[in-house]
């Protein structure tokens, strides 16, 4: 799960950037949208993944 997450923050922070460069060429006329939604998805993978670590450690804390 944790790969799972660690690729679709990379693939969404990669579409970000596309959308950034997409608005930038359309001289600001085109939506933000194409790069602020892509972000949002990869903050949200980033922070699943985070998660999933941290909850992960505690399990072997406590076993160890």
């Amino acid at each position: 799960m944790k790969k799972t997450y660690k690729y679709l923050s990379i693939f969404f922070t990669i579409l970000t950037f596309i959308g950034a460069g997409y608005v930038l060429m359309n001289n600001g006329y085109a939506n933000a949208g194409y790069a602020v939604i892509p972000m949002l998805f990869a903050l949200i993978f980033s922070i699943l993944q985070k998660k999933k670590i941290n909850s992960s450690d505690k399990f072997t804390t406590v076993l160890g």
